[in-house]
């Protein structure tokens, strides 16, 4: 799991005042729909780092935490109320060198190795647990094949142990491993970061390793999953989509966010000044032009938009990962559901070629829904801006104007105060999310639905009065959603948004 590395950009030279002469206006055309918001935006990621998993997610059938088959009850009842879509697994760079027949077959028999030289990999989860939590959390199975140090062999028989029917004969192991029916898996990976820790290779090379592997990964017609490509810059990009046209349903690309100018450099998850604020929030402003980069090549490659824009990394990675509690494991403050909340919005802009995203990661790794702790478990501000946005899963953009913005600037970093997204959802509602990155003021938002006089609004705020608010096992309501409505007058709604904040709700039209 690695960083592609972007240089911190001025984004702005002109100091903005604190309050614009008028409230910033929102006028959303309902009438007008655009593209669906694929589920699968609000994808996760698990990984094996620390207690990522291990701990995290699965205690084992025999431990004195409640647990389904090894899974903590209490971490798969939070996530199934965001209703994860889809979970990544097992990598990341633990993928590199996984080998998957160390996890299948009787546990007690399993071996114990070291994967990549950092982590013990029990290899207690494996295929098997890993469709358990798919089938409780009711989401889909994004898998992650091992190109780094596997064989075309090995990934190919994986593939046809997970989705083959009938008389296979790894169908039938599988099936003496106790699951007769074939696994559906939604996507699968052929590598990851091939161009660092999955073999350091060039576009070129893996394109054709890419042909190879593809071309031995046999499914049945009715559970074939989609093929993955591992991308990485705009090079790669533009490799891969003139290359693998026809052969691959998604080129992946890894995108982290940091707090402060440089990567060597990069602040800590807590504490932080607001320098690291406005900087954090303006690295992650950066993912709406990293995305029209990379698909003004696709566009260009694909004009048949076959091919999707997988960003399947994503999230806050801060200086002060804790080794001793677990690899990459970092406090989550309003912060990062601001950074969360900010990125859903750059990714239903452009939902016509992004089906699916993976944040990094689910739990106790990096940017996480959920912090454990043996029994204990917290759930972290980006959790929470998961599950304010669960009705734009699947939902219909529509499309939204923002005038007279309010500017939010400290030093020479200018970023927009309020951002905002719209979509009518499954259940006929129509939503609206709005941000307001600025930390001290809060902003008069009116809003208007062409054709229709709105009544009101109601959902739920984020907000706190630090800007590193948080919750521990010691407090672990010390930050959560908190209910807001507003009642319109002639048609219009104004909408009194807090500084620092998250809103989501639904319009009364």
């Amino acid at each position: 799991m690695n960083i592609i590395k972007h240089s911190f950009a001025v984004l702005g030279m002109i100091a903005a005042p604190a309050f614009a002469a008028s409230p910033v206006s929102i006028s959303i055309d309902a009438g007008k729909p655009g593209p669906v918001i694929n589920k699968n935006v609000y994808g996760q990621f698990a990984e094996n780092l620390g207690t990522g998993i291990y701990g995290g997610m699965w205690v084992g059938p025999k431990s004195s935490i409640p647990n389904t088959g090894g899974w903590r009850n209490d971490v798969v009842g939070a996530l199934k109320q965001l209703h994860v879509p889809l979970v990544r697994w097992p990598g990341g760079c633990f993928a590199d060198t996984y080998h998957w027949r160390d996890g299948v077959g009787p546990q007690d028999k399993r071996p114990s190795n070291v994967n990549g030289g950092k982590v013990d990999a029990i290899n207690a989860v494996g295929t098997h647990e890993f469709f358990d939590l798919i089938d409780m959390l009711g989401a889909d199975a994004y898998v992650n094949g091992n190109v780094g140090t596997g064989t075309v062999q090995e990934m190919s028989d994986w593939v046809e142990y997970m989705t083959a029917d009938g008389g296979s004969p790894l169908a039938r192991l599988r099936a003496r491993n106790g699951h007769a029916k074939p696994f559906k898996v939604a996507y699968f990976g052929i590598g990851n970061e091939m161009w660092g820790c999955g073999g350091n290779i060039r576009p070129d090379y893996y394109a054709n390793l890419y042909s190879n592997y593809e071309t031995f990964l046999r499914a049945p017609k009715d559970n074939k999953p989609k093929i993955i490509a591992s991308g990485g810059d705009i090079t790669w990009t533009e490799v891969l989509s003139r290359e693998l046209k026809g052969r691959t349903s998604g080129i992946s690309i890894h995108q982290y966010t940091i707090a402060g100018a440089t990567w060597e450099t990069k602040g800590a998850a807590l504490g932080f000044k607001e320098n690291e604020w406005i900087s954090t929030l303006a690295n992650t402003l950066k993912m709406d032009q990293i995305i029209k980069d990379h698909l003004a090549v696709l566009d260009k490659n694909d004009p048949e938009k076959k091919i999707g824009l997988m960003i399947d990394e994503w999230g806050t990675w801060y200086a002060d990962a804790d080794a001793s509690n677990s690899a990459l494991y970092q406090q989550n403050s309003l912060r990062d559901a601001l950074v969360a909340a900010l990125s859903f919005h750059i990714f239903h802009a452009h939902a016509k070629r992004i089906p699916m995203t993976t944040i990094a990661q689910m739990v106790n790794v990096l940017q996480a829904m959920i912090l454990t702790d043996k029994e204990k478990m917290v759930l972290t501000p980006t959790y929470y801006a998961f599950q304010m946005y669960v009705p734009f899963q699947d939902a219909r953009t529509v499309p939204l104007a923002i005038k007279d913005n309010t500017s939010y600037t400290l030093g020479a970093t200018t970023i927009p105060g309020v951002s905002a997204t719209a979509a009518r959802a499954k259940d006929g509602k129509l939503y609206l999310a709005l941000v307001n990155t600025d930390p001290h003021q809060a902003v008069d938002v009116a809003v208007d639905v062409a054709g229709t006089k709105v009544k009101g609004a109601a959902g739920k705020v984020l907000t706190s009065a630090a800007m590193d608010a948080h919750n521990t096992f010691q407090n672990p309501q010390a930050i959560k959603p908190v209910p807001f409505s507003a009642r319109a007058a002639g048609g219009k709604l104004s909408i009194k948004m807090p500084a620092k904040a998250v809103m989501v709700v639904a319009l009364e039209e």
